[in-house]
């Protein structure tokens, strides 16, 4: 009965806290849901993006959107954070990852400040088609395995072709309790309308 006290005020002071720190989310419009599998349209957005340095490029995205660009600028934070594994091709044998910062919907590539570090990357990624699993917990490399294997059954069951490299979005800051995490992994996808 005392944990369960324990837990129902531990889960009202995230709720307030999550909401006094919500931040922005892309927006997009479910078209299709197969199984646990959302198909959403997503318009074109613009990221801030640093190859090469995995979930360590977070440290140069976040000094980019607290002022350190060429305008000074501050940047409201956004979610989802995306990170993706980007697959080599010979004769380099590992991976390069990335991660992203999606940038205000207000901003544009040519409104968005200049990184004054070169290894943060402004891009416009133009609208599309993304399949998406939800689930919630930590965040780990054996989910980053895992998940995308479950994504990508269900939409091979479906028939539904894809297009490019598993990628994951994290919704929630590091202190938000694991149990109330939102994570997914996504994957663009071939719409026939």
């Amino acid at each position: 009965m005392e944990e369960c006290a324990v837990l129902c005020r531990i889960t009202h002071i995230c709720r307030i806290r999550s909401r006094t720190v919500m931040v922005e989310q892309i927006k997009y419009d479910v078209v299709r849901k197969i199984g646990k599998t959302e198909i959403r349209h997503y318009p074109a957005v613009i990221i801030a993006r640093v190859e090469g340095y995995g979930d360590d490029g977070f440290d140069l995205l976040f000094k980019f959107i607290t002022g350190h660009n060429r305008q000074s600028a501050k940047v409201q934070m956004t979610a989802p954070v995306i990170s993706e594994r980007i697959e080599m091709t010979a004769p380099v044998l590992s991976d390069q990852r990335s991660i992203a910062f999606v940038m205000p919907a207000n901003l544009r590539v040519e409104t968005t400040p200049v990184p004054i570090d070169d290894r943060v990357k402004i891009v416009e990624i133009p609208e599309r088609y993304v399949a998406a699993l939800q689930f919630s917990g930590r965040w780990s490399n054996s989910i980053f395995n895992e998940k995308p294997r479950q994504l990508l059954q269900e939409l091979a069951k479906t028939g539904i072709e894809t297009s490019g490299n598993v990628f994951a979005m994290r919704y929630n800051s590091p202190f938000t309790p694991w149990f109330m995490r939102r994570n997914e992994v996504a994957v663009e996808v071939k719409v026939t309308e």
